[in-house]
């Protein structure tokens, strides 16, 4: 079984406004760093995207990969690959828990990676915590800033 790194993080926002910034794809190259370009390819009954093509430029790892989306209640979201060209699997979630009735969110990001090239583990396990970081800064700036999902 593949390690996953994790990382949390609390944003000054109710989890409904974080998951708009999270579930907004089309706005991921404006603040998530790696990602340069976002396509829903396919929604649910809902609306909310079930398969999605993104684009990444992470330094190392350069890649156009599309991920399928699992979207559990109103406060989680994981993903697994669907294609890529340089991953051989790249699992995540995001998991959001209401702080101070509500007010403020504890968001969680766990991801695990595996790439097709050999990479040592330790290696591999800082990348995913860079990506996590990162993403993590970006959401919460992004959700503090007041720039929600488009309407």
């Amino acid at each position: 079984m593949a390690e996953h790194t994790s990382s949390s993080i609390t944003i000054d926002a109710a989890p409904a406004d974080v998951m708009g910034v999270i579930s907004d794809f089309a706005r991921y190259p404006e603040w998530t760093g790696e990602v340069q370009e976002t396509e829903v390819l396919e929604k649910d009954d809902q609306g909310r995207a079930v398969q999605v093509r993104l684009v990444l430029d992470a330094g190392a790892i350069k890649d156009d990969h599309t991920l399928a989306y699992t979207w559990t209640g109103e406060n989680q979201v994981s993903w697994t690959l669907v294609k890529s060209q340089m991953l051989r699997s790249l699992d995540g979630s995001y998991t959001l828990a209401p702080v101070d009735g509500g007010k403020r969110t504890e968001v969680t990001y766990q991801l695990t990676v595996d790439v097709k090239i050999p990479m040592l583990g330790m290696i591999k396990r800082k990348a995913e915590k860079v990506i996590i970081d990162r993403a993590l800064a970006g959401l919460k700036k992004r959700v503090e800033s007041g720039a929600g999902p488009k309407a």
